[in-house]
């Protein structure tokens, strides 16, 4: 993998539409050069999920997203075995004829070519690679030692087949909403940074860069909308980058230049999920377009 300057690496990341200040900027050239695993925090919607794909994309290498869920295990991220080809491999054996011994015939079951790469496997083989562990807090503490054990190698033991070491380490991005703390074991092995939503002038040049035909007057309205949306409204969830650029999108598609009310009411399916911040947003657009 090429040698990147920090400069060249948010230039990279930049024309991908992906805008980062220079801190994220900085710990990313570090995760990169030092070989280290980078973890994002911050709340939804920030671009810690899409900060792995400019990754992926500016590099020019694939990307593997191992997503994390409750109850999560090894074999889910590891790796399986394809058992209908086994069952129709030992079928083929005995329609041949072939006197195979037992032994030599369970053997050929655990060939690489009926072996399921899941992810962590599958970057490990590809490397190098990007691979991104979405939402690593929603897994339990077994699976986070897990991960720790194969960050610290970067190898994994399949006893069928031996050791699978990555030629060289992919870049590994782990991304946590923070809904339980992460163990300091894991988070000692990483490079860590916390990714708070954009302030307006930043959030304006995202959506000028990744949603090219929204006019910037509209761009920057709903932005400084947004923006106070976050501080002021007491929402449920607020809006991030995701939904601005959405909300942004949804206005110009109706042909809007500006936000005005009965527009905006129309279209805040784009910007909240929640009924309840609907209705809080509803109330106070009155005083947010005034």
């Amino acid at each position: 993998m090429e040698t990147l300057s920090a400069q060249e690496l948010s230039t990279r990341l930049g024309r991908t539409g992906y805008l980062c200040d220079e801190p994220l900027a900085t710990v990313t050239y570090l995760a990169l050069r030092m070989q280290r695993p980078l973890l994002l925090e911050g709340e939804p919607g920030t671009g810690k999920t899409a900060l792995a794909e400019a990754i992926a994309e500016s590099l020019e290498l694939p990307l593997i997203r191992l997503q994390c869920y409750e109850g999560i295990d090894a074999t889910q991220a590891l790796y399986d075995w394809d058992f209908p080809r086994q069952i129709l491999h030992l079928r083929a054996l005995e329609a041949a004829g072939r006197g195979t011994e037992v032994e030599e015939a369970e053997k050929s079951l655990y060939d690489e070519r009926f072996l399921l790469a899941r992810p962590v496997l599958a970057a490990l083989q590809q490397s190098p690679a990007v691979l991104l562990v979405d939402e690593v807090d929603r897994a339990d503490d077994e699976f986070e030692a897990f991960l720790l054990e194969v960050l610290s190698t970067y190898q994994v033991s399949i006893p069928e087949l031996g050791t699978v070491a990555a030629a060289e380490p992919p870049v590994v991005v782990l991304t946590s909403n923070r809904t339980r703390e992460l163990h300091d074991a894991l988070k000692r092995r990483c490079l860590y940074h916390w990714i708070d939503h954009p302030g307006l002038d930043r959030e304006v040049e995202i959506v000028r860069s990744r949603a090219p035909e929204v006019a910037d007057a509209l761009a920057r309205q709903v932005v400084g909308i947004v923006q106070q949306l976050r501080t002021d409204a007491g929402l449920l969830k607020p809006p991030g980058v995701a939904e601005t650029l959405d909300w942004a999108r949804a206005l110009s598609c109706l042909g809007s230049d500006q936000v005005d009310l009965a527009t905006a009411s129309a279209t805040l399916g784009a910007l909240v999920k929640y009924r309840e911040d609907a209705d809080r947003v509803r109330a106070a657009l009155d005083r947010l377009l005034a």
